[in-house]
């Protein structure tokens, strides 16, 4: 199993950087505040990095969310069936 992701990872690497050879060209991002340069390659890989990341905190967020809300209940039950009052979160 280690050999295959191994595998699978060195073909991304390569297909990676053929894909930054030959997406050479620079290309030119205009900012408020001043502009920058990068290689189309370069700017697609940052694109990639910043969805994941955005992704990733967004999944983080809706799970943390249902794990409170899971909580919640779970003390609403756990009170009503000690005979308390009913809990407020």
């Amino acid at each position: 199993m280690r050999l295959a992701i191994v595998i699978i990872l060195l073909l991304f690497a390569v297909l990676g950087a053929a894909f930054g050879a030959v997406n050479a060209d620079s290309v030119t991002y205009d900012f408020l505040v001043g502009s920058v340069e990068l290689p189309k390659g370069a700017a697609l890989l940052a694109a990639l990095l910043l969805g994941w990341m955005l992704g990733g905190v967004l999944a983080w967020a809706g799970l943390t969310s249902r794990h409170r809300r899971r909580m919640r209940d779970l003390a609403r039950s756990r009170a009503e069936a000690a005979g308390a009052p009913e809990a407020r979160a």
